[in-house]
């Protein structure tokens, strides 16, 4: 089973932060998984939270700043440190040469960030890591959209629900994985989804006993804040 970091390392370090990626690296995570939205004057940034509130010094929402805006505030603050907002393309300069899963979650579920997808796309395509990359989103109808125009890519369909045989929901969509929080990942889903060619990503994966639930199902990865406990 492979090791994603979340939001890089955000268990020991500020979320979705190259500080925070750096501390996965040094953890030797497979991969990274990340929030996308669009600034006001549309760059992608890393950021979970619609708003800047929770991680920043700042107040209000992602789409109402600038680059330049959000460059201004700390996202650091809850570690007592400085670390800035990254654009994809920080990151993407900072993994470059690595065999890294890069899963990428576009936030669409609140905002919708018309061309984001687009966007998102090229970036990867720039630096040659569509290979490597899945893109993810609990907003669905994102997923489709990358499913129906660029269907090279790997996609996944995030949820924290009970759904009833959630491969047939994926197969009939199209999506190459499921991503359900770990508390709905069991050997059945695992297996049924194997049979259809769908891969398990789960999260956030952070005790033990979580680890240990989601390894005896079979799934691919699992995401976690704490990539050095399981690593």
């Amino acid at each position: 089973m492979k090791i994603l970091g979340h939001r890089g390392a955000a268990g020991t370090s500020p979320e979705n932060t190259l500080l925070s990626f750096a501390k996965g690296l040094e953890f030797g995570v497979d991969g990274f998984e990340f929030d996308v939205q669009l600034s006001r004057d549309r760059e992608v940034v890393i950021c979970h939270d619609e708003r800047v509130d929770r991680t920043s010094d700042g107040i209000g929402w992602v789409k109402d700043f600038t680059l330049k805006e959000l460059k201004k505030l700390n996202f650091g603050v809850g570690f007592r440190m400085y670390a800035p907002i990254p654009t994809l393309a920080e990151l993407l300069e900072m993994l470059k040469g690595r065999p890294l899963i890069l899963n990428v979650e576009i936030k669409t579920g609140l905002i919708e960030y018309p061309g984001i997808v687009g966007q998102v796309v090229g970036l990867l395509e720039k630096y040659r890591v569509t290979s490597q990359s899945i893109i993810s989103s609990f907003e669905h109808k994102t997923i489709v959209e990358v499913i129906e125009n660029y269907p090279h890519l790997k996609t996944g369909l995030i949820y924290d629900c009970g759904l009833i045989s959630p491969w047939l929901y994926a197969q009939n969509l199209g999506a190459s994985h499921l991503h359900p929080h770990y508390a709905f990942v069991s050997p059945e889903l695992v297996r049924e989804s194997h049979l259809r060619g769908i891969g398990i990503h789960t999260w956030t994966v952070d005790e033990a006993w979580e680890m240990e639930r989601v390894a005896i199902s079979g799934a691919d990865m699992a995401i976690t804040n704490y990539p050095e406990r399981f690593i």
